[in-house]
């Protein structure tokens, strides 16, 4: 493992750093995804127009062809600076963009990579299903090859931004007969076809990120396959294992600058007892040190990792052990707000909101991407080799 910074490293980092600062949005980033889709695109644009958007994409494509280092030096000064999340465009930016660089046609990336770089068009996920989360491989959207075309018919639920969205990545069952990790394709969707219905599905914190979406009879191009038909299953397995990977750099950064918040919070917020302050605890500063110490952990874990990738040319198992890290560590983070500012002292916390939300948020971390029993099972299978899970 190499965490040796160059010159140049620094130098880039100086240079991000300088523009995050003087660039990023200081407005607030609207909620509702459709309302966001011109924030969050506007932005992705001004960084693409300054030179700042696909650090280490193909610059064929509009990317600047830098290291994968100087990809994790921006996710990271990116979090920092505070700038808003990249909100609808992650999909595309995490997901489909990475996964096209390494599995689509020549065609494929000349059409979509530089529109995704720019912000011109929004991606959605549709791979999980009503009786097909974690067992992701159990899914039965049936596609039918007819003619040039595939025919699609089924669900999908958890579709992240798809009532803003252009373009959907989308996992379909195309050989019901093969064993279920050999009958899958991915494939790219229009949301515009006809026969989707969009419903979209209110989270616990109000907010309307997913959906679910509807398939009767959605006639999709057969050049649109990514990979092979019925090769879907490796292809996914690339999409999911970047977004397991580099991309979480900036979430890391982001939960340790959350771990900081929430010591000034607890220095602030009165005590139980209306003797001193929550800080005033000795078992919570202990709990606020330890959860320091992990995201620094964690940090450094993801380092690792990256310098693997940047050795073998995509990321692996490995980067599930960083996912699920992340995940549960998310949630003790937000545990311990919730018990920082409980009933009582909300009101006396000046950023209430900010911890009761991330608290709601924080249930999803470890069943996103694919749930903490998922990870644990790569991990146990594909890093540690022990014998598959019955």
């Amino acid at each position: 493992m190499d965490l040796h910074f160059t010159p140049e490293d620094e130098s880039f980092r100086d240079q991000a750093r300088t523009w995050l600062e003087e660039n990023r949005p200081r407005e607030a980033r609207p909620d509702d995804p459709v309302v966001a889709r011109p924030f969050d695109t506007a932005w992705q644009r001004r960084q693409f127009e300054a030179g700042w958007a696909g650090i280490n994409w193909p610059s064929d494509y509009g990317g600047r062809n830098l290291s994968l280092m100087q990809q994790l030096i921006w996710y990271e000064e990116y979090a920092r600076s505070g700038a808003p999340t990249v909100g609808v465009c992650f999909v595309g930016l995490a997901h489909a963009g990475p996964t096209l660089i390494t599995r689509g046609t020549e065609q494929q990336k000349a059409e979509y990579l530089p529109k995704i770089l720019r912000g011109d068009i929004v991606w959605c996920q549709g791979f999980s299903e009503p009786d097909s989360g974690s067992d992701l491989a159990s899914l039965r959207t049936r596609a039918v090859v007819d003619g040039d075309h595939l025919v699609v018919n089924g669900q999908k639920i958890w579709t992240s931004y798809a009532q803003a969205a252009d373009v959907q990545e989308l996992l379909v069952r195309t050989d019901p007969d093969a064993p279920k990790h050999k009958g899958i394709t991915w494939v790219i969707n229009d949301m515009r076809n006809p026969g989707m219905d969009i419903r979209p599905i209110r989270n616990l914190n109000g907010v309307q990120d997913y959906s679910e979406v509807f398939y009767d009879n959605v006639r999709i191009p057969l050049s649109n396959v990514v990979g092979e038909i019925n090769d879907g299953w490796s292809v996914a397995m690339s999409t999911l294992s970047f977004e397991r990977g580099t991309a979480f750099m900036a979430d890391i950064v982001e939960l340790g600058r959350t771990v900081e918040e929430l010591v000034e919070t607890a220095r602030e917020t009165p005590s139980w007892d209306g003797k001193g302050t929550a800080w005033s605890d000795d078992h919570l500063r202990v709990e606020l040190c330890r959860l320091r110490a992990e995201v620094a952990s964690l940090r450094a874990l993801n380092y690792a990792t990256v310098s693997r990738v940047a050795r073998e040319g995509k990321p692996g198992a490995e980067a599930s052990i960083v996912r699920l890290y992340y995940g549960l560590l998310t949630q003790r983070v937000f545990h311990l707000a919730a018990q920082v500012v409980g009933p009582g002292r909300a009101e006396k916390a000046g950023n209430a909101a900010k911890w009761s939300r991330g608290y709601l948020n924080s249930f999803r971390a470890v069943i996103a991407a694919g749930t903490k029993d998922i990870q644990r099972t790569i991990i146990g299978e594909r890093v540690l080799g022990l014998p598959k899970d019955r």
